[in-house]
């Protein structure tokens, strides 16, 4: 079976500003040493995926470093690869109009490689998946079009596209962000929701691209292209939570899978990461996480008090300093007697004495003055620095300045 990987990276990421200033959301950091990007690529070769193409456009620069610098973009072979790619604009002078219509700018790709099946998944959310679980659901079911289906709240569900599936898990109806999504029988609460990944048959995708859509200037998977061929082509809802994937804790969230697409998502997802017992427990080296290798020391800690927190490479921790429930990212300096609490510090910045920080996510390269004071008073944060509606504090990347 000969599989080709798309990853869709192009997304703004608006409501993740000022992470998204000035690059691209799959570019974020996340949990210390990662990219979001890093989670789908991980699962991609833990899948034995090992044909990709990342299609990317708005920041990209940013991404397109750190997967030249973090990720082996040739395989042994000539069929293995990892390749970043821009809009070519082959359909004009036109940037990517939708989901669908990035995959249809790059047809070209897929004749190139003739694969048999296409798996096109977003780089922008949180989890682990054997994709080769759901490959081979597709198959067993005849399957045209799989699309991967998770279990979300019904207050959150006017956010996906919403689904109804029969006894076999076949896709009876597909609503697109819906304004009043409906639950799932029996289960009030919930909603049936798409992940935004799919798995089309090579000849299906191509026919539907090149014909039935081929006129249509923005397109999308979602909005488009499966609430209209559900009559006609055998599509099939993968229950993502039913994936018993190897290495996974007893005490971990069955099916965790989180769209890091807002400040607080964000935020909330670093913390999942924290405690004795973990939502997403980041340990697992049957399925791990890949990421780039940091040449930096290990974490030197002088003194203070570190409680339920994760620290990086090459950070300095300075006596009388407390560190509570918080993610210090690589090369963090925190100076003596700074109070860190509920935050998430990126890399290479430093902390200066006596600061007390709270709830607060600190970009790379900032230098944070002595007995600066973030998170405990909203009117005043709110001259220096970007809060968010949650009332997560927000430090862009490099612009703190000395106060």
């Amino acid at each position: 079976m000969r599989v080709l990987g798309i990853i869709m990276a192009g997304g703004k990421g608006e409501r993740l500003f000022p992470l998204t200033k000035e690059r691209s959301k799959p570019a974020v950091p996340f949990g210390g040493k990662y990219r979001i990007i890093d989670f789908v690529l991980s699962n991609f070769v833990n899948s034995n995926i090992f044909s990709s193409y990342i299609l990317v456009q708005y920041l990209s620069q940013s991404l397109i470093e750190y997967l030249r610098t973090s990720w082996n973009t040739k395989g042994l072979i000539k069929d293995h690869f990892l390749t970043v790619v821009p809009p070519q604009m082959r359909l004009g002078e036109i940037w990517y109009r939708g989901t669908a219509d990035s995959v249809r700018q790059n047809i070209s790709l897929i004749n190139d490689f003739m694969p048999d099946l296409v798996v096109i998944f977003g780089a922008d959310h949180i989890y682990r998946m054997d994709i080769g679980k759901m490959i081979d659901f597709h198959i067993k079911n005849k399957a045209d079009v799989t699309v991967a289906a998770n279990v979300v709240p019904l207050k959150e569900a006017s956010s996906f596209g919403v689904m109804a599936v029969n006894d076999s898990n076949r896709i009876i109806s597909f609503d697109e962000k819906p304004a009043k999504p409906k639950a799932i029988p029996g289960n009030p609460k919930f909603a049936y929701a798409s992940m935004g990944n799919y798995i089309f048959d090579k000849n299906v995708l191509l026919k539907i691209l090149q014909q039935k859509y081929c006129d249509i200037p923005s397109l999308d998977f979602g909005k488009n292209i499966i609430p209209s061929i559900l009559k006609s082509h055998r599509t099939f809802a993968y229950d993502f939570p039913s994936d018993k994937l190897r290495g996974i804790k007893s005490y971990e969230e069955q099916g965790y899978w989180r769209d890091v697409g807002t400040i607080e998502a964000y935020w909330q997802a670093n913390m999942d990461l924290l405690g004795e017992k973990p939502r997403f427990d980041l340990n697992n080296p049957a399925w791990p996480i890949n990421t780039s290798v940091h040449n930096t020391p290990p974490t030197t800690y002088i003194g203070g008090t570190l409680e339920n927190s994760m620290l990086s490479n090459g950070c300095i921790i300075h006596p009388k300093t407390i560190i509570k429930n918080s993610i210090l990212a690589s090369n963090v300096t925190i100076m003596e007697g700074a109070v860190i609490e509920d935050s998430i510090i990126m890399d290479s910045c430093v902390i200066g004495k006596n600061c007390r920080i709270k709830k607060t996510i600190i970009d790379r390269f900032n230098i944070v003055p002595p007995r600066s004071v973030i998170g405990a008073n909203k009117e005043a944060d709110s001259q220096n620095y970007f809060i968010d509606p949650s009332g997560i504090v927000v430090i862009p990347r490099g612009r703190t300045k000395f106060l």
